[in-house]
């Protein structure tokens, strides 16, 4: 609303002098021929002028055949006389002069617009720390937050309780911290806190500062760098001059490696050695932090491994808290958190759900939750059930039901034994984890879906358990294979994970036994490491190793369906009539027949 009424002020003046300049110049002035005064005396004793106007100092007047003529009269009006004395007709009229204020407002009012503009837009800015100022770059963009607006505590922070036991001595020291100096102990100046995206290290800083009572400073990594070169350095110093000024503080720098890469070994140009000259800056920063500062750096990122050595050495990132996925106790405990202020049912369980999402992270907990409550309200439910924790839960894993999607009754029989296929391949090896669920409704990109939810945490994986991951990988190409005798692209995602798996076995984690206990990792892209030098026959070795292991795995799972054709059957035949199936309902078409599925 604020920039409404600016903007509307702005158009109100621009109009105002619009109006002024019409009405002053709207009056364009008619072209008469001047004439001197002594041939206009001359016409007048000949008789010619029958009317003329007089107005000031000027004669004006029009023969018969249109054209306008003008004579300057000199002073005391000498021709009066004589125009009187032939009974010519005089008009006297008086020009009509602008307000006294209008010369002013045409001369004053374009300055100052043009002032107020120059003002507005360079000047006035809209961001707390003066980073919306064009004349000034070099201040700080990090947005304070003051204690009594902070209202995260760490008791809202749940699911990774290592990580905050090892920032709650922070807390301590932010609220006492002359506890400290007195025993001489020399809290941290910076924490580094990492891990996978979601997992909550944005949420943990603000919980510190919350329970800490002091103000926070926030901003993003990217926010430093700039085209100009200097700049950077300049928003690190303010950044922090004005955390000093709010000691005790926090000041959090999410995504830090924007900014906190390795360094080059040459001279860089443009953008990196701007990036470069901001890291500068901000080890030298740092290292200007004495104790009694009582000002504490956390820092967050997703990539540890591209950070600057320097920056992470003691007496800067000298705490590195690593915050991981919570696992299924922490899941369990994040749902309670985001379900507070839902409206759940009473008989819910959240452990099973807790267990039904491996690999989740916090934010795709909280995503679940509110989609929960979504579609609660979508179904005009009263609470919260199992059944809709279950839709949301399979709607943040897959994606949204396309139902509206048009779908060939071919390719949808392709898309059942396609399921089928992986469902039966999973079912029948052991040590692989269990089917929960499949199903042929297209969600996403899928159109259809196999999903598997393990038994128990596993931390670390045998080559047998990856092994029969990439036997059910392929159980829906073999399955496609051995009923329609082709090849479809419904493959695709299926091919690329096998053969991704399949790499980091034999490259990553030495499950080949040609190519040895060797680690042959792939340079990230993003990683500022030389690229590993692989000979020849060493690449045409781990390609061999690969392909038999992928060849391998297609084989076993051909064998698997092609004994267990029947079964493979029956559940292509309830997926097209139910489109759903439970881990119950497969367990039935199955049958008992044997002890894998007595195990299950």
């Amino acid at each position: 609303m604020q920039q409404f009424y600016k903007n509307l002020s702005i158009w109100l003046i621009i109009a105002l002098i619009a109006l002024l300049a019409f009405n002053y110049f709207k009056k364009t002035p008619e072209k008469h021929i001047a004439v001197p005064y002594t041939e206009f005396l001359d016409r007048v004793e000949s008789g010619v002028l029958s009317r003329v106007t007089v107005i000031d100092d000027a004669v004006f007047w029009r023969t018969a055949d249109g054209t306008q003529y003008t004579t300057i009269v000199p002073p005391a009006h000498a021709a009066l006389e004589r125009l009187l004395a032939k009974n010519v007709a005089v008009t006297a009229e008086q020009t009509s002069q602008p307000p006294w204020y209008l010369p002013t407002l045409l001369i004053w009012v374009p300055i100052l617009l043009l002032l107020f503009l120059w003002f507005f837009f360079f000047q006035k800015g809209s961001s707390r720390g003066g980073g919306g100022r064009v004349m000034a770059f070099g201040k700080s963009k990090a947005r304070l937050i003051n204690p009594e607006e902070s209202k995260i505590k760490l008791d809202d922070v749940a699911g990774i309780d290592e990580a905050k036991e090892e920032v709650a001595e922070l807390v301590d020291f932010l609220k006492k911290p002359e506890k400290f100096v007195a025993a001489g102990a020399r809290i941290p100046t910076g924490v580094l806190l990492y891990g996978e995206p979601g997992t909550g290290k944005t949420l943990l800083a603000k919980a510190i500062a919350g329970e800490a009572g002091v103000p926070f400073f926030s901003i993003s990594g990217s926010n430093f760098v700039e085209m100009y070169v200097g700049i950077g350095a300049s928003r690190v110093r303010d950044l922090f001059t004005e955390g000093k000024k709010k000691a005790p503080c926090i000041i959090f720098i999410d995504e830090i490696d924007a900014v906190g890469r390795h360094r080059s070994s040459g001279t860089g140009a443009g953008g990196n050695d701007e990036r470069e000259q901001t890291l500068n800056q901000l080890l030298v920063e740092m290292d200007g932090f004495e104790a009694n500062d009582h000002v504490i750096i956390i820092a967050a990122t997703n990539r540890q491994d591209i950070l600057d050595p320097a920056l992470l050495r003691p007496g800067r990132f000298d705490r590195q808290v690593m915050v991981p996925l919570p696992d299924v106790g922490g899941r369990e405990k994040i749902l309670k958190v985001h379900a507070r202020n839902t409206k759940t049912a009473e008989d819910i369980d959240w452990q099973v759900i807790a267990k039904g999402t491996p690999g989740f992270s916090g934010a795709q907990l909280a995503s679940m939750v509110n989609e929960a409550a979504l579609l609660m309200t979508r179904k005009n439910a009263e609470v919260i059930t199992m059944d809709i924790l279950e839709s949301a839960k399979d709607k943040v894993l897959m994606g949204a039901e396309r139902r509206s999607l048009i779908i060939t009754d071919r390719e949808k029989k392709i898309t059942a034994y396609h399921e089928a296929g992986h469902a039966l391949v999973a079912w029948m090896l052991p040590g692989a984890d269990p089917v929960h669920k499949v199903t042929i409704i297209p969600r996403g990109r899928a159109l259809g879906l196999t999903m598997q939810l393990p038994e128990e945490e596993r931390n670390s994986h045998d080559r047998t358990y990856l092994f029969n991951n990439l036997c059910t990988l392929l159980g829906g190409r073999v399955a496609e294979e051995i009923v329609f005798n082709q090849m479809t692209t419904g493959a695709g995602n299926d091919i690329e994970r096998v053969s991704e798996l399949a790499r980091k076995m034999v490259c990553e984690w030495g499950m080949s036994k040609a190519v040895g206990p060797l680690a042959f990792r792939a340079t990230h892209p993003m990683s500022s490491r030389p690229a590993e030098i692989i000979s020849e026959q060493t690449a045409i070795l781990i390609d061999t190793e690969v392909k038999e292991l992928v060849v391998s795995a297609y084989e076993t799972a051909k064998v698997i369906l092609e004994k267990h054709r029947s079964q493979l059957e029956k559940i292509t035949v309830a997926l097209l009539e139910r489109e759903i199936l439970s881990r119950e309902e497969i367990r039935e078409l199955i049958g008992t027949a044997n002890e894998i599925d007595q195990r299950r």
